[in-house]
C-alpha cells in the first residue's frame, strides 16, 4: 500500500437503534475520493454466514484519469485476504463471511504517475441486498406481489437472525463484564488484605524497635 495515511469509513451502525434501520436493505453505495498518495478504506461490521457482493470502479472524467489505475484489497476481521487486485480501473468481489467482525476494503492509486486524486464508486451489498431476485423470480415463477412478499419474508428472516446474533453478542459482553467485575473485586480484597498485613507488621516492628531503645 502507499505510504500515506489510512482513512477508514464505517458503513455500518448498530442495527437496533431504530426499526427502520433493521428493515432497510443491506446495501451502501459510496464515493471514495482517493488521495494521490495514501489509502482510503471502508469497514462493515458483518456477522458470519452472510453473502457480500460489491462492485467498484474509477470515475473517469477524461483520458488522463481513465489511464490511471487503482489497487483494491479486502480483509477479514482476522486479517485474511479475501480480495486483492492491482492495476485495475474496475472490479468486483464476492464472498460469504465466516467470521464475525469488521470487514475492511481498502483502495489506493497504484498507477505511479498520478499527481492528483481519483474518485472511486463502491456499491457494497450484503445479505438480502446481494441476492439475485430476478433469478429467484424466474426459478420459482413468481412476480408482482408474490415476489415482494418473498422479499419481505427474507428480510424478516434476516432481521430475526440478526437479533439472535445481537442477543448472543450481548450475552457474551455481559459475561465478560461480570467476569471482569469479579476479578476487580477479588483484586480489591487482596489489596486490602495486603495493606492490613503490612500495617500490622509495621506496627509490630516499631513497637519492637521502641522497646529495644527503651522508649516505651
Amino acid at each position: 500500500m502507499s505510504g500515506g495515511g489510512v482513512v477508514i469509513l464505517r458503513l455500518a451502525v448498530v442495527p437496533l437503534l431504530l426499526w427502520p434501520l433493521l428493515l432497510a436493505p443491506g446495501a451502501a453505495a459510496v464515493w471514495l475520493n482517493l488521495p494521490a498518495s495514501g489509502t482510503k478504506c471502508v469497514s462493515e461490521e458483518i456477522q458470519p454466514n452472510v453473502v457480500v457482493l460489491a462492485n467498484y470502479a474509477v470515475a473517469s472524467d477524461g483520458d488522463d484519469i481513465a489511464r490511471q489505475t487503482i489497487a483494491a484489497k479486502v480483509t477479514s476481521p482476522y486479517g485474511n485476504t479475501l480480495h486483492n487486485q492491482e492495476h485495475v480501473s474496475a472490479g468486483q468481489f464476492a464472498f460469504t463471511t465466516t467470521e464475525a467482525g469488521g470487514y475492511v476494503a481498502c483502495f489506493w492509486i497504484d498507477s505511479g504517475n498520478s499527481d492528483v486524486g481519483l474518485s472511486v464508486s463502491l456499491d457494497w451489498k450484503i445479505g438480502i441486498a446481494a441476492k439475485d431476485w430476478d433469478s429467484v423470480a424466474k426459478k420459482d415463477k413468481i412476480e408482482g406481489v408474490e415476489l415482494e412478499l418473498t422479499k419481505l419474508e427474507a428480510e424478516v428472516q434476516a432481521i430475526h437472525v440478526n437479533l439472535l446474533y445481537l442477543k448472543s453478542r450481548e450475552a457474551l459482553m455481559r459475561e465478560v463484564s461480570e467476569r471482569t467485575n469479579a476479578r476487580v473485586a477479588l483484586f480489591s480484597i487482596l489489596s486490602l488484605g495486603v495493606c492490613i498485613i503490612v500495617s500490622i507488621l509495621q506496627s509490630w516492628h516499631l513497637k519492637s524497635y521502641f522497646r529495644k531503645k527503651k522508649l516505651i
